[in-house]
């Protein structure tokens, strides 16, 4: 017992000590939340508790190994360790133990989201795949069938994509197939409908203790629900202020509400904080404070004032990239270990100018949890247009793109055009430009005439390079649409950012060199992203998203501008952007900076920006204070109002201070002030 309480403060203490009824531990950024949640189940251990009566819950697999590793070496009997995984891994079990109660084999076979996406392809949907994955997801993640989602569909579109969701379930079920989404939503239905069941599997697990509460949606919440139905020893840690994942389906208000779901709740603030100095956390705390709906809590540093935080202010993001990159290479010079470096941001379109920086400067990196910017799926396929344009004759690059935007050409189609070219020992450009007869009788008549289309588009891109290389991308967008078809798709917002900040690239350096073609531009990208092999000993950048749960001791955030953080406009939510702002400053250690550039490229073009309001608001700048209203609402939201029901949300405007939602009620399209509805 002593072995476990000896190393903690007292607050740690308490929470690890409180063992009956709902608890719910606020734990600040680097105040020991992991050293306290794994003492704590040690302690119920020792306690008595036998381990096939606990159940931990966190949401990844690396956490949930460290905590077994951490837990255990805490542990005296190791023969019969606590379940501790994450929710997938649980629902894995229960599945493995309950399927018949759905009338299924346990003998299903868990599929991958590519697994999933192949699955739905072969059913010939005209609609992109991923764009289908996502919806099907969403639904099942809000419980709503395919019937359901049948019947609620008022747009054409969603009308195919119930149809398609009726299609993937049942081709499933018949093959014995669970996707990832099954994992959480199966258990939960099986457990609804066998209350005996419910009550066994509850009374089976009487100490509850769930990790990153803030970051659990609607479903995990439910599911926590029914585990603890017959008791209330459920402890829960996670901190309000950062959530960040509303985005992909985390409810914030899982954390804010929960002592009003679990009576007398017993809430334990840890808030000596063992990462950070003073002056990082005087930021961090002075931040997060404009947010208003948060709990509350105030991160003291136990490890001194420390050194003031660093502003960059640059001219554009050259300057930035450059500053920074030598500043970095000074740190290295002096001795600091490139482990212990990282730049984070929030967008990874601004990863680009960053990662030329870099390279100028001879620091080697690497991306975490990402790739780099020139391997992103939709600038390959932009280079690959670039390239086709220099050489029409590059047959590896129109393989890539000659179905890129969707044009109907199937495996089978797109294998015989292959299989003609070889024949007549031509190109695949060659072989549609120049065999267009015996293409005609080869394809169907869609087909033919979209591989005209594309090869005539082509020739007009050819000619146009030739005339004026700084029209080609105009010219490129306008034939093909290729902004269109990644808006389309899930993730669209950071696609069509990374598509527009190549055009402005592309245009910025035909700007400064009038002459230079476009073999010349791929040339030099090509030297500009070849980069040295991955080495655990590179710095790191990294979006702020993928930092959570990291820390380094000397840490660069870029783009501290309005509306690259915070994001502004449509479905923005000013508070989530601020917990991203929180989360990123509390990454640093020792030394952090902060860096703003007066114009970046932007949507395709230069823009002038103006810094960020969290640099005011975090008291380590001068500068105006904005107030607005936010939504947190996006396009395709399930919401519910009072009297007309439930709608999706089809567009999002601003009116003055407030936000105005139009909202689809089966068929009937109404404006409706976003205060007046409620996310399902």
């Amino acid at each position: 017992m002593e072995k476990i309480l000896e190393s903690l403060n007292d607050a740690q203490q308490e929470a690890v000590k409180t063992i009956d009824g709902p608890v719910l531990i606020l734990a600040g950024a680097g105040s020991g939340k992991t050293k306290t949640i794994t003492s704590r189940l040690a302690y119920l251990l020792a306690q008595g508790i036998p381990a096939s009566s606990i159940l931990t819950l966190t949401f990844t697999n690396k956490a949930a190994t460290e905590m077994r590793e951490r837990a255990l070496s805490l542990i005296e009997d190791k023969t019969y360790p606590p379940l501790l995984c994450t929710f997938h891994k649980f629902g894995l079990l229960f599945l493995k133990f309950n399927m018949e109660k759905l009338g299924r084999r346990n003998s299903f076979v868990v599929i991958d989201t590519d697994d999933k996406k192949r699955i739905i392809k072969s059913f010939g949907i005209d609609m992109p795949v991923g764009l289908v994955a996502n919806e099907i997801s969403r639904y099942k993640n809000s419980l709503i069938d395919p019937a359901l989602a049948w019947e609620k569909a008022e747009l054409p579109n969603y009308k195919k994509i119930a149809q398609t969701y009726e299609q993937y379930e049942k081709y499933i079920k018949d093959n014995n197939l669970v996707d990832f989404d099954d994992l959480l939503v199966l258990p939960y239905k099986i457990l609804n409908e066998n209350e005996d069941l419910c009550r066994e599997t509850s009374e089976r697990y009487k100490y509850i203790m769930v990790d990153e509460y803030q970051d659990t949606n609607d479903l995990q919440y439910r599911l926590i629900r029914k585990i603890c139905s017959t008791h209330e020893n459920i402890c829960v840690v996670g901190d309000d202020d950062q959530s960040i994942y509303g985005w992909r389906g985390a409810n914030i208000k899982n954390i804010l509400d929960f002592k009003d779901e679990f009576k007398n709740t017993k809430i334990i603030k840890l808030e000596n904080n063992y990462r950070s100095t003073t002056n990082i956390l005087k930021a961090a705390n002075e931040l997060i404070e404009h947010n208003r709906s948060r709990l509350g809590k105030v991160l003291r540093s136990t490890k001194g004032e420390g050194t003031a935080i660093s502003i960059i202010e640059s001219h554009d993001e050259k300057n930035e990239s450059t500053i920074i990159a030598k500043r970095i290479k000074v740190l290295i010079d002096k001795g600091v270990s490139p482990r212990d470096i990282a730049v984070l941001y929030r967008i990874n379109a601004l990863s680009r100018s960053l990662e030329e920086g870099l390279n100028r400067v001879g620091v080697p990196y690497n991306m975490v949890g990402g790739v780099k910017f020139y391997e992103r799926t939709e600038i390959k396929d932009l280079i690959s247009y670039l390239r086709i344009i220099a050489n029409p004759n590059d047959d590896f690059s129109i393989k890539r793109i000659i179905n890129r935007p969707k044009r109907g050409l199937g495996k089978v189609t797109i294998d015989k055009i292959l299989k003609g070219a070889y024949e007549n020992h031509l190109s695949i450009y060659g072989y549609i430009t120049t065999k267009q007869d015996e293409l005609k009788g080869m394809v169907s008549k869609k087909c033919y005439n979209a591989l005209v289309e594309f090869s005539e588009n082509l020739q007009r891109l050819i000619e146009v390079s030739s005339e004026a290389t700084y029209n080609i991308i105009d010219e490129l967008e306008s034939l093909y649409g290729i902004k269109k078809y990644y808006d389309q798709l899930p993730d669209s917002l950071e696609r069509v950012s990374n598509i527009d900040e190549f055009y402005g690239l592309f245009r910025d350096l035909v700007k400064q060199n009038p002459e230079m073609s476009i073999d010349e531009f791929l040339n030099d990208l090509a030297l500009q992203s070849d980069q040295d092999a991955i080495d655990t000993e590179n710095i790191a950048i990294m979006s702020i998203h993928t930092s959570k749960g990291l820390e380094f001791d000397y840490l660069f955030v870029i783009g501290m501008e309005e509306g690259f953080l915070p994001l502004v406009g449509d479905g923005s939510d000013i508070e989530e952007e601020r917990r991203l702002g929180y989360v990123a400053i509390t990454r640093a250690k020792e030394e952090l900076t902060l860096s703003y550039s007066e114009s970046r490229f932007y949507k395709g073009r230069r823009t002038e920006l103006t810094k960020s309001r969290f640099l005011k608001e975090s008291g380590v700048c001068q500068g105006s204070l904005v107030l607005e209203k936010t939504t947190s609402y996006r396009k395709g939201d399930l919401v519910k109002h009072k009297i007309f029901g439930i709608g999706r949300i089809f567009e999002i405007s601003k009116v003055k201070r407030e936000f105005k939602l139009k909202i689809n009620f089966s068929g009937t399209k109404r404006d409706i002030v976003a205060s007046f509805v409620e996310k399902i």
